[in-house]
């Protein structure tokens, strides 16, 4: 009988302690992706991104089509130009397929700078915001919950330094 109170008494201490342990933690969740998207600095960001792309496929339609035309003046041609300029054109079209290339690959390169410049800043408001209110409202975990998303906000216990500590390292 004595046995079965301090048994009680402990699992009452349990149940007790580990109710209260989960109940200091508040978690809330947010989509990210949907709060970015709503946000009207990033209409801005994405039509400059738009236009900024347009101008690039523009550039590179043009340079696409005067490429045609040479090689097609320069087959129609061919018949009528030595073995030496043959050879020379079509060096100069092997340069030409060699810097649309690039133009390509370097216009990529710069939009993807730029894209990254224009949303970093509407993110870190964002991620501003969002710790902003979480903390007003007392929460200590923020779940991203766009697919994929993860842990944005954690200020409660950090149990890395105690596992690593089980594990022994």
């Amino acid at each position: 009988m004595k046995h079965l109170k301090t048994f009680l008494l402990a699992a009452i201490l349990f149940v007790g302690t580990s109710s209260l342990a989960t109940a200091q933690s508040k978690v809330a969740h947010i989509n990210t992706t949907d709060l970015v998207q709503s946000m009207p600095e990033m209409k801005t960001a994405q039509a400059e991104i738009e236009r900024l792309s347009k101008t690039y496929d523009a550039d590179y339609k043009t340079m696409v089509t005067e490429l045609q035309n040479k090689v097609k003046q320069y087959r129609a041609e061919v018949d009528t130009k030595t073995e030496e300029e043959n050879t020379k054109r079509a060096q100069e079209v092997q340069q030409m397929e060699q810097s649309i290339r690039e133009y390509q690959a370097g216009a990529q390169e710069d939009l993807g700078k730029k894209e990254a410049a224009l949303l970093k800043p509407i993110f870190e408001k964002a991620k501003s915001a969002i710790t902003k209110v979480a903390a007003a409202q007392g929460f200590q975990y923020v779940l991203d919950s766009t697919q994929g998303g993860g842990v944005i906000v954690a200020t409660g216990k950090d149990l890395l330094a105690d596992v690593k500590k089980e594990l022994g390292f």
